[in-house]
């Protein structure tokens, strides 16, 4: 019997060289077939097409997942529609625990800084902490809003998390003691996304009113809002740095379907924007300097399609097409030479950069 993820494919039958059909349980190798594009530093776009072997793994969900994060170098933690949180060793293709407690499907992942505890957001309105290292129930509940959460974010130094929801509010909780001690909220702010500044006091927050509020978590008042955008802004990552981050657009057709760079220092203007893929950007990263040359990020879309650029000119350097997957949800940093990413109909995709003979990133293993 094909895995429950094959049953619910919702694409119109057609000819695919990367449909889901591992034996739950069994390691099994494949050749996928995928194109992709480039561009030379003569800024000639290439595109062609490769034959690859990666490897499909018992998978980490029965369903879509929404959101992926690196808890390690070798393990992360998912969430998805079958309401399951999931920490996996994707070096060895092993479930390490599996996390039951929500009642509705998980919609954000998020970590603690150096621990083995993390955090996931769902559609029934809670936020639960897990400990790796102890029981598979929650550590802790935090119960405050009135719609679905849809942000997490982890201060820097573990203490508070911030969460976010489609209620239009912000709450801001002690993690040691699990209460609520600071509330915001905005009309018509319908978060989609948190992200704590590193080695900062201040939280970003994107919105489906299109715009990006910069909050000071001391107070959790408004420090600044950048300026309004042209479709809804669906993501945002900080560097490690704290001196940039990215947003991504909403979109169809080309339309939107951006990513931009801003500082996040005292000019805050935007820096460069980054168009190419089709349809909605759902998520992107910073990728480590031993990526490339030049500093890059990665960026995934509801387009099946994972681009990596050039964060300083806004060229495209690659192009990975994950055919048949769906919607591409959740992004996160592996390795210096891994990256995770989360998908509608396949699971997760570990994807690894090649520098040899240019800057390439192919599928190594599906989860």
């Amino acid at each position: 019997m094909l895995p429950l993820r094959c049953q619910l494919k919702r694409a119109p039958p057609r000819k695919v060289s990367c449909g889901f059909c591992a034996v739950m349980g069994k390691l099994q190798s494949k050749l996928r077939h995928s194109t992709y594009k480039y561009s030379r530093p003569d800024g000639v776009r290439e595109e062609k097409s490769q034959a690859k072997a990666f490897q499909e793994y018992s998978p980490a969900h029965l369903d879509t997942v929404s959101a992926v994060a690196a808890l390690s170098s070798d393990l992360c933690v998912s969430g998805g529609k079958d309401k399951t949180v999931v920490a996996y060793n994707w070096k060895t293709g092993n479930v390490v625990k599996r996390f039951k407690g929500h009642e509705r499907e998980i919609t954000k992942v998020a970590c603690m800084h150096t621990s083995n505890q993390f955090f996931s957001a769902s559609r029934d309105r809670m936020v639960m902490m897990w400990d790796l290292c102890g029981s598979s129930q929650p550590r802790r509940q935090f119960s405050g809003h009135a719609m679905v959460v849809t942000g997490l974010a982890v201060s820097p130094d573990s203490s508070q998390l911030c969460t976010g929801s489609r209620d239009n509010s912000l709450l801001l909780w002690d993690v040691r003691t699990g209460q609520c001690v600071e509330r915001a909220s905005f009309s018509r702010n319908l978060v989609t996304h948190l992200c704590w500044v590193p080695r900062e006091p201040y939280i970003l927050q994107t919105s489906e009113d299109k715009t990006i509020r910069l909050w000071d978590s001391r107070g959790l008042q408004v420090a600044y809002m950048f300026p309004t955008k042209q479709h809804i802004q669906t993501y945002c990552e900080a560097s490690e740095d704290g001196l940039k981050f990215i947003s991504c657009s909403s979109g169809f057709g080309g339309e939107g379907c951006e990513a931009t760079l801003w500082d996040l220092r005292q000019t805050r203007n935007k820096i460069c924007e980054y168009k190419g893929h089709f349809q909605t950007v759902a998520s992107c990263v910073f990728l480590p300097r031993a990526w490339a040359l030049m500093p890059v990020i990665a960026t995934s879309s509801h387009d099946c399609k994972v681009k990596i650029w050039n964060q300083d000119t806004g060229a495209c350097l690659f192009t990975l097409c994950l055919d048949g997957s769906g919607p591409l949800t959740s992004l996160a940093v592996g390795d210096t030479i891994s990256l995770l990413c989360a998908s509608f109909h396949r699971g997760i995709h570990l994807l690894r950069v090649d520098h040899s003979p240019g800057l390439e990133v192919r599928e190594v293993a599906a989860f």
